[in-house]
C-alpha cells in the first residue's frame, strides 16, 4: 500500500465514501430485498418479481417512497444468462419498468414514455453478451453489470384501482433463456472486519465483482492507498491505525459532504422557500444509455468527477429514482419565509394553475431524517390531481393544506396533507413532466405559514 500522509488518507477517504455510496446502498437494499423485502414487498430471490398489493404507506422503510403506484421489483443476476421479460398490455395507462446497475445508473426503460403499453418480450443481457436474439423480442436491453435492479411502477388510483393493476403484476414474468443457475446472494464481505471499516470492506468486494465503466474504473484507480483496490484477504481485518483513523474520519467528512448538499438540494432558487427541483439530478450515467434512455448531451452531466456527488445526494434522497424525462421530483424544506417546516404549525400550497404533466402529478408528505412516509389517522400519504373531492376555488386554483391536525373547514379537511409532529419535507411529483418544468420555466409556489 502507497505511502501517504494522514491528511492526504482523510481526503481520499472522503472522496472514497461519494464515490462509492451509490454502490455500497444500492448493493445493501438489493441483499434486503432478497433476503427480507421490505415495506409491502415480501423477499424474493434473484430474477423474480416481488409484487406491492397495496400502495406505500408508514410501513414501507425506503427511502422517498411513492405513494403514486404499485411497486415491482425484481433483483437481476444474468451470471447464468439473458432473461426474457413478458410486459403486458396495460391498455394505456401510465407504467415504466427502470433498469438500474450495481452503480445506480438508469440504462434502460420500458413503459409509456419510452416504448408505449402494448405487450411484447424484451431480452435482456449481461455484460460482454454476443449470444443469438431469439425470434419474438421487441428489441434487446444490454446490462452495465451483472446485477440489475428493475423498479416497476403501475399507476394506481387508490384502492378501488387495484384489482386492474394487480392483474397486471401478474402478467409480469421473467424467464432464463437457457436455464443455467444464477448466484443466489451477493458477493459476502470478508468477517472480521471492525464496524466502522464495514462501509470500506462491502466497497471492496463489490467494486471488484460490479466493476463500473473503463472510464470509472481509471478514476478509482486512486483509492490503492487506501487498500480499495487489494484483492484476496481483506487488509481491513488488521488495519494499521492510522490507516483506520483516516478511513473513519474521511468517511464522515464524505457523509457529511453528501447530507449537507442533499439538504441544500441541486437546482433550487434562491428565494426562501423555493423548491429543489432538478430535472437532471439522475443524469451521472455517462456511459451506458439504452432503450427507452434519451442519449443527447443535455442528459449527460459534462463533468464526470462531478457527477459521482451528484450520484450520491441521488442515492441518499431517492434511491432508484427516474431521469427527469420519466418524472421529476422537487423538494422543499422551508416555508416562504425560509423557516424549517414543522408538524407544530400550519401550511397552505396553492396552485394557482396544475402543474404541467402529461401523465399525472402528486404532493407526498416525508419525515426528515429518514424520508419515509408519516404515520396518520386518515392514512392519506399523497394528494395530487387523481386524489377524489379535492375543492378548487372559484378561480380554478387549488390550494393545499399541511397540518399534523386535520383543518376544523369541510372544504381544507378535503385538501388535507397530514404532517408529523416534528420537520418534515414534502415532495413534489411531477410524472412525465412537460416542457416548462424540464426548462426551468415552471417556478413551483412556496409553502406559506399560515397558523400555528
Amino acid at each position: 500500500m502507497a505511502e501517504s500522509n494522514d491528511a492526504d488518507l482523510v481526503d481520499l477517504a472522503a472522496e472514497a465514501y461519494i464515490y462509492g455510496y451509490p454502490l455500497v446502498y444500492d448493493l445493501s437494499m438489493m441483499g434486503t430485498s432478497l433476503r427480507d423485502g421490505f415495506g409491502a414487498l415480501a423477499a424474493a430471490p434473484f430474477n423474480r418479481f416481488a409484487h406491492s398489493e397495496h400502495l406505500a404507506d408508514h410501513r414501507t422503510e425506503f427511502v422517498s417512497v411513492n405513494n403514486d403506484t404499485l411497486y415491482s421489483i425484481a433483483q437481476l443476476d444474468l451470471t447464468g444468462g439473458p432473461l426474457r421479460l413478458h410486459v403486458p398490455d396495460t391498455g394505456g395507462a401510465y407504467y415504466v419498468l427502470q433498469f438500474v446497475d450495481a452503480w445506480t445508473n438508469n440504462f434502460a426503460y420500458v413503459g409509456r414514455r419510452a416504448t408505449g403499453t402494448g405487450e411484447g418480450d424484451w431480452l435482456i443481457v449481461p455484460p460482454g453478451w454476443s449470444g443469438s436474439v431469439p425470434d419474438g423480442v421487441r428489441g434487446v436491453i444490454d446490462a452495465p453489470t451483472a446485477v440489475v435492479t428493475v423498479a416497476g411502477r403501475n399507476a394506481c388510483d387508490g384502492p378501488g384501482d387495484l384489482p386492474r393493476v394487480r392483474a397486471l403484476q401478474e402478467q409480469l414474468t421473467l424467464t432464463p433463456l437457457d436455464g443455467r443457475p444464477h448466484r443466489t446472494g451477493l458477493p459476502t464481505p470478508e468477517p472480521g472486519v471492525p464496524e466502522e471499516l464495514r462501509f470500506f470492506e462491502e466497497l471492496r468486494v463489490w467494486m471488484a465483482d460490479f466493476p463500473p465503466s473503463p472510464a470509472d474504473q481509471a478514476y478509482q484507480d486512486r483509492f490503492q492507498p487506501l487498500g480499495l483496490l487489494e484483492e484476496g484477504p481483506s487488509p481491513y481485518a488488521a488495519a494499521d491505525p492510522a490507516l483506520v483513523g483516516a478511513l473513519t474520519q474521511g468517511l464522515e467528512r464524505g457523509r457529511a459532504r453528501v447530507e449537507g448538499v442533499s439538504r441544500a438540494g441541486t437546482g433550487g432558487g434562491g428565494r426562501p422557500g423555493s423548491w429543489n427541483t432538478n430535472p437532471h439530478l439522475f443524469d451521472y450515467n455517462l456511459d451506458h444509455l439504452g432503450v427507452g434512455t434519451i442519449d443527447s448531451p443535455e442528459w449527460r452531466i459534462a463533468d464526470r468527477e462531478a457527477s459521482y456527488l451528484d450520484r450520491a445526494v441521488a442515492a441518499r434522497v431517492g434511491l432508484w429514482g427516474n431521469h427527469g424525462y420519466e418524472a421529476v421530483y422537487a423538494q422543499t424544506f422551508q416555508d416562504s419565509e425560509g423557516r424549517q417546516l414543522n408538524g407544530a404549525h400550519s401550511y397552505a400550497l396553492r396552485f394557482p394553475e396544475p402543474p404541467p404533466v402529461e401523465s399525472f402529478w402528486s404532493v407526498t408528505m416525508y419525515d426528515t431524517p429518514d424520508y419515509y412516509l408519516v404515520d396518520n389517522p386518515a392514512g392519506r400519504y399523497s394528494i395530487g390531481d387523481r386524489t377524489p373531492g379535492l375543492v378548487h376555488a372559484d378561480d380554478g386554483s387549488l390550494t393545499l393544506y399541511l397540518s399534523r391536525e386535520r383543518p376544523a373547514d369541510p372544504a381544507r379537511a378535503a385538501n388535507w396533507l397530514p404532517a408529523p409532529a416534528g420537520d418534515f419535507r414534502p415532495m413534489l411529483r411531477l410524472y412525465t413532466p412537460g416542457a416548462a418544468v424540464l426548462d426551468g420555466s415552471y417556478e413551483i409556489p412556496a409553502v406559506e405559514r399560515v397558523g400555528d
